[in-house]
């Protein structure tokens, strides 16, 4: 018996980086939603667990224990043939890995039968498994470990665009210059309401942005390029980079420029997305 799982791609509408713990860890107050784009992955049961990746973006993924996906399988005390197709671009902002890892931890369990882990063992994996085990609209605070369930997230049409460069995020934190940012701003908007919820987006940050184009400039053009497209309500990196987004209104607007960026850049990452909806399971 085979079991599969989607490990949907995760989007930080926003991040606050709110101060640095003794340890070096930073605190962050986050609003994070899944989409409808990601990886896949099979598990079969057997005596030693293996692990293929294939895929569009399968190059220089290691199928070692640096992988979460083998490492969910020792967490669970579980062994099992995995088969990883990788979809999303590596370190790239929008938690491919720790969505990996998720999505294995999901299978497995089913395929074992075990209960799903709580938040605390979930986190001894990696800071971001948690939120990546949530298909609600959902706000990420402490270093990953705080989570609240927020609402269904908004069915937006949405662009995500990767110049194809990767972004190391230790190095985008040592490039920042104040850490001690404010949370979030409240009171939260009405989530289905979208003028409002941009208007609220709006006044939010990603206080990793910065630094990232600092270090790699072409992310600045990304923003720039899809801010001057046709029915852009905002456009915004994800996470530590590269990755950024923009939303629209509507499909059509959203599809005239994923049309347009992938002429005017073929060799960059662009896919159509939403809300992970019923894809998640």
């Amino acid at each position: 018996m085979a079991i599969e799982a989607f490990a949907p791609a995760k989007i930080n509408l926003t991040l606050h980086v709110t101060g640095r713990r003794a340890d070096g860890y930073h605190q962050l107050d986050s609003l994070v939603m899944l989409t409808d784009v990601g990886d896949r992955l099979t598990v079969e049961r057997a005596r030693e667990t293996s692990l293929i990746v294939v895929g569009a973006m399968a190059a220089g993924v290691p199928a070692d224990r640096s992988n979460l996906v083998i490492r969910a399988a020792e967490l669970l005390g579980v062994s099992a043939k995995i088969t990883l197709t990788k979809s999303l671009p590596a370190m790239a902002g929008i938690g491919g890995g720790s969505s990996d890892g998720a999505a294995a931890i999901r299978a497995l369990c089913a395929l074992y039968d075990l209960p799903l882990p709580d938040r605390e063992t979930l986190s001894s994996l990696g800071a971001d498994v948690p939120v990546c085990m949530e298909p609600e609209l959902v706000r990420m605070r402490g270093i990953g470990e705080e989570i609240d369930r927020l609402d269904t997230p908004p069915d937006w049409s949405m662009l995500l665009v990767n110049p194809r460069v990767s972004v190391s995020t230790p190095r985008v934190f040592d490039e920042m210059g104040e850490r001690d940012n404010p949370l979030m701003g409240c009171p939260f908007p009405n989530w289905q309401a979208f003028d409002g919820v941009i208007k609220w987006l709006a006044d939010q940050r990603n206080d990793m942005q910065k630094a990232a184009v600092g270090l790699q400039p072409v992310i600045g053009l990304v923003l720039s390029e899809l801010s001057q497209t046709n029915g852009c309500a905002l456009a915004r990196m994800s996470g530590s980079g590269a990755t950024c987004f923009a939303i629209y209104k509507n499909a059509s607007e959203r599809d005239e420029a994923l049309e347009m960026m992938r002429r005017l850049h073929p060799d960059w990452w662009c896919v159509a997305t939403r809300r992970v909806g019923a894809r998640f399971r």
